[in-house]
């Protein structure tokens, strides 16, 4: 299994991106999903997941900002985040779970200046 993160970028403070995360196979429709990140010096922390039924949860950093969602028929994940601010810059990670098995994308660079 394969996972391809893109759109990171340079953004400005209070601007917007969207991630993506395709899968490499069909094991999307049954995995839950989620996106991570880890900015130098920390530990990687849990942003958002959304289970194969839909259900969302979010890290309290990002609540009202971020929209973490799914295309079954696309095997893509989407990360939609607004209002980015300074300490959302980081390297983010898109990560596949399924059965016992947990996969991970290489990263996608996010920075945000002031």
């Amino acid at each position: 299994v394969q996972l391809v993160e893109s759109g990171g970028g340079l953004v400005q403070a209070g601007g917007s991106l969207r991630l993506s995360c395709v899968a490499s196979r069909n094991i999307f429709s049954a995995a839950t999903m989620g996106w991570y990140r880890q900015a130098p010096g920390n530990r990687r922390e849990l942003i958002a997941t959304v289970t194969s039924t839909g259900s969302t949860n979010y890290a309290d950093s990002v609540k009202g900002r971020f929209t973490i969602s799914r295309d079954s028929a696309k095997n893509t994940l989407y990360l939609e985040m607004n209002s980015l601010k300074p300490e959302d810059a980081a390297v983010y990670y898109c990560q596949a779970t399924y059965r016992a098995y947990t996969y991970w994308g290489q990263g996608t660079q996010v920075t945000v200046s002031s």
